[in-house]
């Protein structure tokens, strides 16, 4: 699958798991299982609870997906 096809969702950190795993409540009101994207782990970019984060979702199973961007 190309990175084109991934649904971009906004959201805000709800739980955070062991593992580098993450638990996104949605705009939509959705949860999300994410983790973080190698650009954010590449350049360690923290992410901690309560944080407005991007995920991107694949069309397929829209229950996990990867944290590309954290909002200021």
């Amino acid at each position: 699958m190309a990175s084109d096809d991934l649904i971009e969702i906004e959201g805000v950190i709800k739980e955070v798991h062991p593992g580098g795993t993450f638990l996104v409540e949605t705009s939509a009101g959705t949860d999300v299982q994410a983790h973080l994207a190698g650009k954010l782990r590449r350049y360690r970019i923290r992410v901690v609870l309560g944080d407005r984060v991007t995920v991107a979702v694949s069309p397929y199973d829209l229950t996990k997906g990867r944290i590309v961007f954290r909002h200021k």
